[in-house]
């Protein structure tokens, strides 16, 4: 791999820079303010998430994956909640609450069939990948159709988040391909409660952007540049 941690001690990613799932690990980190470190994974063209060596930190071979100390932890999902439950002590990301923690999970699930929509019709647009496309994007669109519903009806009692009035690990979870739709040829002009979510996040504390997700137009990213609507940095 690309390098390794010298020491178990610490927060370490194997993170790939264009990847939803990794990127929304990233995401958290940064409202948690957390120190951790990145390990680069080269996913493609070099295809390093299926060499033994990853395959010894995940028999599955996907990213990312998480090493807390020595605990090694894949799935992005997972990830989400195990950094919630450890490291947030506010509560706020992932409730104590068994209800809100069911409603949770059930937006958690939901993120893993916007990734087998909408991040693989991206798959295919951006890295060529062989699949079934129109499927994907069909899928893609019938998740996004709900997603938008729920906002909507959200939003008429006065929430503006998935779950509650605040984002949640739930919001997190579903957010970056969400975001990332129309590299795989998935409109979002028909979503316009998703849009406005999406507008919402980059508008929240410590919010860092990937390729393909640039801060709002004229805002500041965390390094202090502004970039315009298309996410090119002019000072």
């Amino acid at each position: 791999m690309s390098s390794k941690p010298n020491t178990q001690k610490g927060l370490y990613l194997y993170d790939y820079i264009l990847s939803g799932n990794c990127y929304k690990v990233r995401l958290f980190l940064s409202f948690l303010q957390l120190d951790h470190e990145l390990i680069p994974i080269d996913f493609f063209p070099g295809f390093e998430h299926k060499q033994t060596e990853f395959l010894e930190l995940n028999p599955l071979g996907q990213i990312p994956v998480l090493m807390d100390d020595g605990f090694v932890l894949p799935d992005a999902q997972a990830i989400l909640v195990y950094l919630a439950a450890k490291y947030d002590s506010t509560e706020a990301w992932y409730p104590k609450d068994p209800k809100l923690q069911g409603r949770i999970t059930q937006w958690l699930a939901f993120a893993d069939s916007i990734t087998g929509s909408c991040s693989a019709a991206r798959l295919h647009d951006k890295l060529g990948f062989k699949l079934n496309i129109e499927q994907a994007r069909k899928k893609g669109h019938q998740n996004l159709r709900l997603l938008d519903d729920h906002l909507v009806e959200n939003k008429i009692v006065g929430k503006d988040w998935l779950v509650l009035n605040r984002p949640t690990i739930a919001d997190i979870a579903c957010f970056p391909y969400v975001a990332l739709a129309e590299e795989g040829g998935i409109s979002l002009n028909d979503y316009p409660a998703a849009r406005s979510w999406i507008n919402r996040f980059k508008k929240l504390p410590q919010f860092i952007v990937m390729p393909g997700i640039p801060p709002l137009h004229g805002m500041k990213n965390n390094e202090g540049k502004f970039f315009n609507q298309e996410g090119l940095c002019f000072s």
